[in-house]
């Protein structure tokens, strides 16, 4: 079952966003004050009203979807869906004012606030980590991770597998410059991996299954290393108005009603998603039963910010974010009832 576009505004992604190569970073820029200095929370007096316009960041067939297709759709204000491709791109939507909400991992906030950006995280997803792993040849000799010393390692570069790579050679006494680093897009890194240019991928996603059905093997998966933690991000703008900052709220309850549906109907959920992606539901189904965890909107912790001032810390060292920085003041718990209060 697509996405119906009839019960919500649903908007394509912003084209008039100024490209600032948030990327790059600022080397005079300090995001940690321009966040510092946002307004108390606004609290509202009652819910959003039918005129409540919230500005929605979302990826193909996933938050959206799984509010339509648990009955979660459509929302007593107005919501309107945008469809990005990253979450770097829904940082520098958000920073712009594009957006008013959306989610990403704890990568694009890192190098946003690096470059200056204005931004909040308001919540934690609690998800999957089994499908990012390092794959290698099914003929391949390497057997762990300190095999990989002077190897061809393809990864996607800013990314979670760039993270949890570094994590995985640093357990063994390796440094990145240890191995033979090759930065693809997921695209040339499968083409790369099955022409046998590569003798070791880390990569996540769809790529893992299709691969290991071709005759990949996992070497390791990044369970252990990354946290799962993916965080949904905000408008300071936005949560300084009152009816949007109520209408978050009520968009963080009925996420949360659609993962506990996703949850408790795998089947069905594989039947309407797999349909959205273009992939079989046999694929789909057999990645979600397989998941570490299933999809879940939590509030935040201490320790979610230490793990997010982690992976900053973590790029820093890489060499590939510019400057350290402190990720905690960019955190608004605000939204910490909504997300602890028993669902109805």
């Amino acid at each position: 079952m697509p996405f119906d576009p009839t019960t919500a505004s649903v908007s394509r992604s912003p084209s008039g966003i100024g490209r600032r190569s948030l990327l790059r970073g600022a080397a005079g820029a300090c995001g940690a004050l321009a966040l510092g200095a946002l307004p108390a929370p606004s609290r509202a007096a009652s819910g959003p009203t039918p005129e409540t316009v919230l500005r929605i960041a979302d990826y193909k067939a996933l938050d959206g979807l799984a509010l339509e297709a648990s009955g979660q759709l459509p929302t007593p204000f107005r919501s309107q869906f945008a469809e990005f491709g990253s979450g770097n791109l829904i940082v520098e939507a958000i920073n712009a004012g594009s957006i008013d909400v959306g989610s990403s991992s704890e990568i694009p906030p890192a190098f946003g606030i690096a470059a200056g950006a204005r931004l909040s995280i308001i919540a934690v997803v609690k998800d999957d980590v089994n499908w990012q792993v390092v794959l290698v040849p099914p003929d391949s000799p390497i057997r762990s991770v300190a095999d990989l010393k002077g190897k061809r390692v393809g990864y996607v570069r800013a990314t979670t597998t760039q993270y949890y790579l570094a994590k995985m050679l640093g357990e063994v006494g390796l440094r990145f410059t240890d191995i033979q680093p090759v930065a693809l897009t997921p695209a040339e890194g499968q083409a790369a991996f099955e022409q046998g240019a590569l003798d070791a991928w880390a990569i996540y996603g769809y790529s893992v299954p299709f691969a290991i059905r071709k005759g990949a093997r996992v070497l390791v998966t990044s369970n252990g290393y990354l946290s799962g933690n993916y965080l949904y991000l905000a408008s300071p703008d936005a949560l300084a108005e009152p009816g949007k900052a109520a209408a978050i709220g009520e968009y963080f309850l009925r996420l949360r009603r659609a993962f506990a549906w996703r949850a408790a109907n795998l089947e069905r959920w594989a039947q309407v998603h797999s349909a959205a992606i273009g992939v079989s539901a046999e694929i789909d189904l057999e990645i979600l039963r397989k998941n570490s965890r299933q999809r879940d909107l939590a509030p935040i912790t201490d320790a979610d910010v230490a793990s997010a001032q982690n992976v900053a810390d973590t790029f820093h060292q890489l060499g590939v974010l510019p400057r350290r920085i402190d990720i905690a003041p960019a955190f608004d718990r605000r939204f910490n009832d909504i997300l602890s209060r028993p669902l109805s």
